[in-house]
């Protein structure tokens, strides 16, 4: 269940200077698998893998694998600015107890797809993990073409893509475009939490959430009935979740999270400089947006 159904990506507790707590980051993983989310995502954007050194990261994981114990899968984010520092970060994570790998193509200069296919290439060799392609084009500002993708599910281990979802009414025709250039085995997932549960009715095989990592309980109904193909309940269920939505679209899903996350008493940790903490009046938004899902 890797790249299937629901990946719930946490926040990663730390201190100012980047330490990672143990305790708090355990909590929140045992929440998930407790839960039964399908995976866990550990150090994707929400769980700020590039605001961490590679010691913390490893400890992260280290941390996840010892919490999960194997019940839950676990996919860490790889990504690093040089290729082979992700390919240190991949050993590193398959060291620790990771089953399977993240890798956004992280860029200062703008990259070509050839130089982007070089670099997964060479991190999906240096384990024999299975890796997901992380196309996140809002921060990485490089964008997968659909040809590009193809000739990477050539490469051996990458097995996967986590693409960003389109507008609802483009999911349909985006997402089977796709499908018919992969191949059968290669898992066409999706992100954007807002338009994610239509992307999972239009045929995607995983939602990679973002509240997932911190709201899993009712995260998973709007999942479950997107891929039981409700469309009735997935669009209760999407509605409860609009306010929430309304503020990820508006203040970004990661500083709503850590908000939220303080909100609810799982941690008092802080985006990392120089990611400011939401205003009061925007932190009481959130708290009345979560408070919304409790009817569900």
């Amino acid at each position: 269940m890797l790249f299937h159904g629901l990946s719930a990506f946490p926040i990663t507790p730390a201190s100012a200077e980047g330490r990672v707590n143990g305790e708090e980051l355990s909590a929140l993983l045992r929440r998930l698998a407790d839960a039964g989310v399908d995976s866990v995502g550990l150090l994707g954007s929400t769980g700020s893998y590039m605001y961490l050194s590679r010691q913390e990261r490893r400890r992260a994981v280290e941390i996840a694998a010892e919490t999960l114990a194997g019940a839950t899968p676990l996919m860490v984010g790889v990504g690093a600015l040089r290729t082979d520092e992700a390919v240190a970060l991949a050993i590193d994570s398959a060291a620790a107890g990771a089953d399977g790998l993240l890798l956004a193509p992280v860029s200062y200069l703008p990259l070509s797809e050839d130089e982007v296919f070089a670099h997964f290439a060479a991190v999906a060799g240096a384990t024999e993990l299975p890796l997901c392609i992380y196309n996140n084009p809002l921060a990485t500002h490089f964008s997968f073409s659909n040809a590009l993708l193809a000739r990477l599910a050539a490469v051996p281990r990458i097995v996967a893509v986590k693409n960003p979802s389109a507008p609802v009414v483009e999911n349909p025709e985006r997402h089977a475009a796709l499908r018919h250039l992969l191949p059968d085995h290669f898992a066409l997932g999706y992100s954007g939490d807002w338009n994610a549960a239509a992307a999972i009715l239009a045929g995607g095989s995983c939602w990679y959430s973002v509240i997932g990592g911190l709201l899993p309980g009712p995260t998973l109904k709007l999942a479950r009935a997107a891929q039981a193909g409700d469309t009735a309940e997935t669009a209760r269920l999407n509605q409860a979740f609009e306010p929430l939505w309304s503020l990820f679209r508006e203040l970004t899903g990661y500083r709503v999270v850590y908000a939220a996350a303080n909100a609810m008493g799982l941690t008092s940790a802080q985006p990392p400089r120089p990611i400011l903490p939401l205003s009061d009046e925007d932190r009481r938004r959130v708290t009345a947006a979560i408070e919304n899902l409790a009817a569900i």
